[in-house]
C-alpha cells in the first residue's frame, strides 16, 4: 500500500504545496531520463504475496496485528482488511535459478508465517477470493489499524457521496453495495515486478497491456464472491467497483476508475503515464514528508519522489508504472497486479514465469503496437478473459483466436524464447512452463475446478456450507503442493461435511424476496403465492428493514370486516419482531425462536440492513444434514 504516515488533504495550502511537490517530482524525473541517469546495466524481479488467514471454520480471522507481531519479520507488513496479510520479497536479478529462488525463498517466508499462525489456531491460505468471505466481516472496525487505510477509506467515501456499489454478473448475479472501501480486502494477489530501462519503456508497457488478457486467461483463480458465482477473475471487477468513487456525472463524462486497465497506448516516456494519472485523478493525502526533488539532484542526491510515488499508490493500473531507489541508483518497474494469489505456489511462480518470459519474447515487429493494433481490442481482451478465463476468444491484431490457440501457438513459443534469452535455467524453464502447458491443455485453472466442484456441492446444500467445504479442500490440496491442473475433483458424497454451523451466518437464506412498505397487498401476496414462502421482510426506500410480514398478517387482515381494496404492506407489516446478528451461534437463534415463538428470524447488519433470514424450515433442513448444532 506504499507510505503509510500520510493525511488527508484538509486546506487549499496542504493542496497547493503538495501540487508544487507533485509537479516537482515530474521536472525531477523528466531530469534524471533525460540526462541518462537510471540504472540500466542490470534487470531485478520482485514479488508481493498476499495471503488471507482463515480460523478453524474456515471463515477470516481477524488476527492479523497479533500474528505478524508473532512473526517478527520485516518481510511481513499489513494489507488493509485485519484477515489478510502481505509479503514482500527481496529482489532478484533476472537469470539463471533466478524462480528457483523465488519459489526457495517464498517458501521458507511462507513457513515461518505458517509456525506462528498455527499458534494461533490460524490457517494461511493462497487464494484470489475467499469462498467464505461474508459482508458481515467487512465492517470499518475489520480494517487494519493503520493512518493510511484509514485516510484513504475516509477519502474514497467522501468522493463517492455515499455507498460503493457492487454490480457483478456471471453464472450468478451479485447486486450490493457497501459504507466503505473493505470489499478492496477480499482481492488477494500475487504481485510481479520486472525492472525496465527508459527506452524500453515505451515498447515493453505497451507490450505488457497487449498480452494481459492471455496471460490472465490462463491464470484465473477467484470466480467465488459471497457464495455466487460469477467472473473467472471475479478480482477484476470487485476491484474496481470497490473503490469507484465516480459519481453519475462523471461516468457520463467517461471519468476512468482508479483501478483501471487503461483507454489508450502509450506514446512517449514513463513521465506521461505518471503526468495522465496526475491529470485524471483527484489527490486523496499528503505527507508531510517531502523533499525539493530538483534541489535533491543539484546537490547530487537521488530523489525518492514522494509526492509522486504517493499519488501513484492511489491509482490502480493492472500494470502499473513504478519508479524507485535501489543500491544509490533510480529504477522503473512494471508491477503486475492482475495475477491472482494460488492455488498453489508453484501454480504462482508458474505464472511469473511465463509473464516474465513473454516480456523479455517480445518480438522486434510489435515494437510501435501503436499502429498495429487498436487499444479498444486490448481492452475488451483482457476484461473477456476476467469474464471468461480460458474459455476466451481474443481479437489478435484484426483476427479472431481461442484463447487456447493464441497461448499454444504463438504465446507459448514467445515465453520460452523470451526465458532462454535471458539465461535461465533450462530445468527450472521446464518445470514452470510444463504447469502453463499442462494447464491450458487440460483446460483446468484455479477458476475453473473451484466453480465445477462448489456447483456439485451446491446440490442438496446450503450456499454456506458448500463456501465451507469448498475452502476446506482447497486448503487441502495446497498442503500438496501439487499444482492446481493435477485436483482430483470432489465427490461430494465423500467430503467430510462441515457439520459445525456454529454461527447464523452458516444458516440463513439469502436469496430473498422482499417487498417495500408501499407495495400494494395484493403484490404481496402474489409473491409469496409464487414463491411458495411464508415470510416477507419489508424494506423502506433506504433499504432498510422496516417490518415483516407472514401469513397470519395475511389471515388477520382478511378477517376484517371493513378491509379495504387498497391495503399496502406497511398497513399490514409487524413491526415489532425478534431480528438476529449474523454472527450470532445457532444455538442463540434456536433459542431467540423458542422464545419468542417466532418462526422467521431476519438477519441484520449493525445498522439494520437485511443480510438474510431465518425461518423454522431452514433450521429442521440444517439439523437434519448435521444431526447437531454446536456452540462456538
Amino acid at each position: 500500500m506504499g507510505e503509510h504516515t500520510v493525511s488527508r488533504i484538509m486546506d487549499p495550502s496542504e493542496r497547493k504545496d503538495y501540487t508544487r511537490r507533485l509537479i516537482g517530482d515530474i521536472k525531477a524525473l523528466e531530469y534524471m531520463l533525460e540526462h541518462d541517469m537510471f540504472e540500466k546495466d542490470i534487470q531485478r524481479i520482485g514479488a508481493e504475496q498476499e495471503l488471507v488467514l482463515v480460523n478453524r471454520d474456515w471463515r477470516p480471522a481477524m488476527n492479523n496485528m497479533e500474528l505478524l507481531e508473532s512473526i517478527n519479520d520485516p518481510h511481513y507488513t499489513t494489507e488493509i482488511g485485519r484477515f489478510n496479510i502481505e509479503i514482500n520479497l527481496d529482489p532478484i536479478e533476472y537469470k539463471g535459478k533466478c524462480f528457483s529462488k523465488l519459489e526457495k525463498d517464498l517458501r521458507e517466508l511462507l513457513s515461518k508465517g505458517i509456525r506462528s499462525a498455527n499458534k494461533a489456531d490460524t490457517r494461511i491460505m493462497l487464494t484470489g477470493i475467499l469462498p467464505t468471505l461474508t459482508k458481515d466481516v467487512l465492517h470499518f472496525e475489520y480494517m487494519s489499524p493503520n493512518v493510511r487505510y484509514e485516510a484513504l477509506n475516509s477519502a474514497m467515501h467522501d468522493q463517492k457521496g455515499g455507498d460503493f456499489e457492487l454490480n457483478i454478473d456471471g453464472i450468478d448475479e451479485l447486486i450490493t453495495k457497501h459504507p466503505n472501501i473493505l470489499f478492496e480486502a477480499c482481492n488477494t494477489s500475487f504481485q510481479i515486478h520486472l525492472q525496465i530501462r527508459p527506452e524500453d519503456f515505451e515498447s515493453q508497457y505497451n507490450w505488457s497491456q497487449l498480452i494481459s488478457g492471455p496471460v490472465l486467461s490462463v491464470a484465473v483463480n477467484s470466480p467465488l464472491l459471497l457464495g455466487k458465482r460469477l467472473w473467472q477473475e471475479t478480482r477484476i471487477a470487485l476491484f474496481q467497483q470497490s473503490v469507484d468513487t465516480r459519481s453519475t456525472g462523471k461516468l457520463q463524462r467517461s471519468q476512468e476508475p482508479r483501478v483501471t486497465f487503461g483507454k489508450s497506448w502509450l506514446n512517449g516516456t514513463v513521465a506521461e503515464l505518471f503526468k495522465d494519472n496526475i491529470s485524471r485523478y483527484n489527490f486523496l493525502f499528503s505527507s508531510a514528508h517531502y523533499e525539493d526533488s530538483m534541489q535533491a539532484i543539484e546537490e547530487g542526491r537521488i530523489p525518492k519522489l514522494g509526492a509522486l510515488n504517493l499519488h501513484n499508490g492511489t491509482v490502480y493500473k493492472w500494470n502499473r508504472p513504478c519508479y524507485g531507489v535501489g543500491n544509490g541508483k533510480p529504477h522503473l518497474r512494471i508491477e503486475n497486479r492482475y495475477i491472482p494469489s494460488g492455488p498453489t505456489v508453484i501454480d504462482e511462480i508458474a505464472n511469473s514465469v511465463f509473464w516474465l518470459g513473454l516480456m523479455k519474447g517480445m518480438p522486434a515487429k510489435y515494437s510501435q503496437l501503436q499502429d498495429q493494433m487498436q487499444f479498444e481490442d486490448v481492452r475488451y481482451n483482457f476484461y473477456n478473459a476476467a469474464r471468461r478465463g480460458l474459455a476466451s476468444q481474443f481479437n489478435w491484431f484484426g483476427k479472431t483466436v481461442p484463447a487456447k490457440r493464441l497461448l499454444e501457438k504463438e504465446l507459448l513459443p514467445l515465453a520460452y524464447e523470451g526465458l532462454t534469452s535471458m539465461n535461465i535455467a533450462g530445468p527450472d524453464i521446464q518445470r514452470y512452463m510444463d504447469v502453463i502447458h499442462n494447464r491450458i491443455r487440460k483446460k483446468q485453472t484455479g477458476s475453473t475446478w473451484l466453480v465445477k466442484n462448489f456447483s456439485e456441492l451446491l446440490k442438496d446444500s446450503t450456499a454456506a456450507e458448500a463456501s465451507v467445504n469448498i475452502t476446506k479442500k482447497l486448503y487441502e490440496n495446497q498442503e500438496t503442493g501439487e499444482p492446481v491442473h493435477t485436483w482430483k475433483h470432489v465427490k461430494p458424497h465423500q467430503i467430510n461435511a462441515h457439520k459445525e454451523f456454529r454461527t447464523v451466518n452458516a444458516i440463513m437464506e439469502t436469496d430473498l424476496f422482499t417487498v417495500n412498505e408501499d407495495d400494494l397487498l395484493d403484490l404481496v401476496v402474489h409473491v409469496m403465492d409464487w414463491q411458495q414462502i411464508r415470510h416477507v421482510p419489508v424494506e423502506n426506500s433506504d433499504h432498510k428493514l422496516v417490518g415483516l410480514i407472514n401469513t397470519k398478517c395475511i389471515i388477520r387482515y382478511l378477517g376484517q370486516k371493513n378491509r379495504g381494496d387498497e391495503a399496502i404492506a406497511k398497513d399490514i407489516m409487524l413491526t415489532e419482531f425478534p431480528t438476529i446478528s449474523s454472527t450470532a451461534t445457532t444455538n442463540e437463534a434456536i433459542q431467540k425462536m423458542a422464545e419468542s415463538r417466532a418462526d422467521a428470524l431476519p438477519v441484520v447488519s449493525d445498522n439494520n440492513e437485511l443480510l438474510g433470514i431465518i425461518t423454522e424450515s431452514d433450521i429442521v433442513q440444517v439439523a437434519n444434514m448435521t444431526g447437531r448444532f454446536t456452540d462456538g
